[in-house]
């Protein structure tokens, strides 16, 4: 081993030209990963300029090599080996591009894995994201310079990150066309309890240093039982519902994985939507197009930066030139301990690789396949206190593929089963809601989560004896029964309203007509008499959530309740009210699904957020009103709703001119 003079030639000089322009990309990258080292790429970035100016300097010289015969060149490496495999310290041996020619025992150990297994990878691919890019520009500087230099690393250790600060330096070793750089790795002078090391990232609490101190038994064991546990708790989440949902599995299951197994989760699905489509054995299309792989929901940490992220990363959907894309075509689950291509997740939007974007620095992907064909993958990855990923993570991630799979194929069944209760309930919906003078009128329905039978609830406007109606109720029950008192009730009211003008009137002879049935109807009827910039409202509620009115200003109200389900008792009598509702006022009219729809413990909606959800849109028209109640139901239960859920709006407007 010599040095050598620091001299170009023109084809070298462009190659270094060449990589300077690349290391100076990542750095730019690096300054953008979660929880950047922005000392480390700052003293990287002063090494790029001093690099620069050493390539200024040299340009127009000439290379002279050491000339030196095989035996001598062969001597040398065997001394070399033998220094690498006899020193007491983890040792690795770089060629010019960074990659890994050689790891001693002790590295190997370091790294909780084989010497063939980091023999020929990017050094940098066992380095944290935060500092890759800063490492990458030491590197190059002791190439191009011949000075040694220490940097602090942070390894990706199989159990740990471990904390290490590493000394550079370069050798020419006979034989060879390029410099190489030898790397020693020594413990950090930063204790791994110090509470500044561990503000650096999640894991930090975990991370070891290059002096050992790996995991005992005990911990072992824990890793296998937590991994059984993240099983049986998937199960009970996939399982728990009588009837499956796909949306609710898939937010699930990508929930629970980045919660307790990965820093983020990817959930890949087929067909538009994740609906059906997707080829037998995950193949090609018949017509020879490609599988439609579409992102359905990304997982990951809860900071408002990584919320943002995720938000971006479900719109982009996996190329065909992507790890998960090519785990769905081939069918062959995929693990990358350690990433060196950054791209292997694909790119965002503004052209960084998503794998930059998250930190990612290990991957795995699996697909999601029933046994006659792939629907779609899962892709963890991870950064921190997760990684990098082992066979075992890859096999309890198959393992939950095949369990989501199953819950997918019954939900779609389902799906098409619903898909005709969908007919059969828009048929006693009105199709389109009738022009008022004077108002706006919306409407929202959303069919429950839970079965594919038809839903009880209903809603109407229409016109009345002396001028207009609304009515909104909820039989009991669901089915093709359900549906057929559903139908009366509805055409009942409107049959009524011909001849009556008080809804509690009207509500009377909807009564009669139930009581041969065998199921109830909670029902709100509005009687509406039209004036200038005014609308007197009366009401009629027959055992159901009374009316809400949301004031111009702000401020509201709840109706009167009152009154029995229909069709129970002969001797009905309806609970009664009247409202004024002036220019920008609000009158809401909803079904209990709205106040029962529950979270993941079981806590409901109730009729405090949903004042609270109306009382935001105060003033707004009511389609955006019932919207906005729509949003914060669906977030509140993500997206499970247990029952049907209507909602009536009718808002008065300022009279037009002219």
């Amino acid at each position: 081993m010599h040095d050598q003079p620091d001299q170009l030639e023109p084809e070298s000089l462009l190659r270094e030209i060449s990589d300077l322009e690349g290391r100076i990309g990542e750095l730019r990258q690096a300054a953008g990963v979660p929880e950047p080292d922005l000392r480390a790429t700052l003293d990287a970035a002063l090494v790029e300029l001093e690099l620069a100016l050493t390539v200024l300097r040299t340009m127009g010289g000439e290379h002279t090599g050491e000339p030196g015969g095989s035996a001598a060149a062969e001597s040398e490496r065997r001394v070399l080996r033998t220094v690498f495999q006899d020193a007491p310290v983890p040792l690795f041996l770089l060629d010019r591009t960074t990659s890994v020619r050689r790891v001693n025992r002790q590295a190997a150990q370091l790294l909780g894995t084989s010497s063939g297994y980091v023999s020929g990878k990017q050094f940098t691919a066992f380095c944290d994201m935060a500092t890759r890019a800063a490492v990458r520009s030491q590197l190059a500087a002791v190439v191009r310079t011949g000075q040694r230099r220490r940097v602090n690393v942070r390894f990706l250790g199989r159990d740990h990150p471990i904390d290490a600060v590493v000394t550079l330096a370069r050798v020419w070793i006979r034989g060879e066309p390029d410099p190489m750089v030898v790397v020693a790795a020594g413990p950090t002078t930063t204790p791994a309890d110090d509470p500044a090391a561990r503000s650096k990232g999640a894991g930090a609490t975990r991370v070891r240093t290059a002096e050992g101190g790996g995991p005992g038994d005990d911990e072992a064991v824990a890793t296998i039982v937590h991994r059984m546990d993240v099983l049986a708790t998937a199960s009970e989440l996939l399982l728990d519902e009588p009837v499956f949902n796909e949306t609710v599995a898939v937010r699930r299951c990508a929930r629970l994985l980045a919660a307790e197994l990965a820093d983020w989760a990817f959930i890949d699905l087929t067909g538009p939507n994740g609906g059906p489509g997707a080829p037998p054995q995950g193949g090609i299309h018949a017509a020879g197009t490609a599988p439609d792989l579409r992102r359905q929901v990304v997982m990951g940490p809860e900071d408002e930066r990584s919320v943002e992220a995720a938000r971006m990363l479900e719109e982009v959907d996996p190329a065909e030139d992507t790890l998960p894309y090519s785990v769905f075509v081939t069918r062959q689950s995929a693990l990358r301990p350690h990433v060196e291509n950054l791209d292997v997740l694909g790119v965002c939007p503004d052209g960084q690789p998503v794998c930059g974007k998250i930190g990612a620095t290990s991957v795995l992907s699996v697909p999601i396949e029933d046994g006659d064909r792939a629907i779609g993958t899962i892709t963890l990855a991870a950064s921190g206190e997760y990684g990098p990923f082992d066979l075992m993570d890859l096999g309890v991630v198959q393992r939950l593929g095949r369990y989501l799979a199953l819950v997918i194929r019954a939900a779609r069944l389902y799906r098409r089963r619903a898909e005709v209760a969908d007919t059969l309930q828009a048929g006693l919906l009105p199709r389109k809601l009738p022009a008022i003078p004077g108002v706006s009128v919306a409407a929202r329905y959303l069919t429950a989560t839970h079965g594919s039978d038809v839903g009880g609830d209903f809603y109407d406007v229409f016109r009345t004896e002396s001028g207009w109606g609304l009515v909104l109720g909820d039989v009991c029950g669901k089915g093709e029964d359900a549906a057929a008192v559903t139908a009366t009730a509805r055409h009942c009211v409107r049959l009524a309203s011909r001849w009556k003008a008080r809804p509690g009137d009207v509500l009377g002879i909807v009564n009669e007509a139930l009581l041969d049935e065998d199921r109830f109807v909670t029902a709100v009827m509005a009687g509406l008499t039209l004036e200038t910039e005014r609308i007197i409202v009366s009401l009629g509620t027959a055992g159901h959530p009374p009316a809400i009115v949301v004031r111009a200003n702000g401020v509201i109200r709840s109706a009167s309740r009152g009154g029995v389900p229909l069709g129970l008792f002969e001797d009905f009598e309806a609970g009664l009210d009247t409202i004024d509702l002036s220019v920008g006022d609000t009158l809401i009219l909803h079904s209990d699904g709205v106040l029962e729809a529950c979270d993941m413990v079981r806590q409901e909606f109730g009729q405090e957020r949903l004042l609270e959800a109306l009382a935001g849109q105060a003033g707004a028209p009511p389609d955006k009103m019932l919207a906005a109640v729509e949003r914060a139901l669906l977030e509140f239960c993500d997206s499970d709703l247990r029952d049907d859920v209507s909602m009536l709006a009718l808002r008065v407007e300022p009279p037009t001119l002219g």
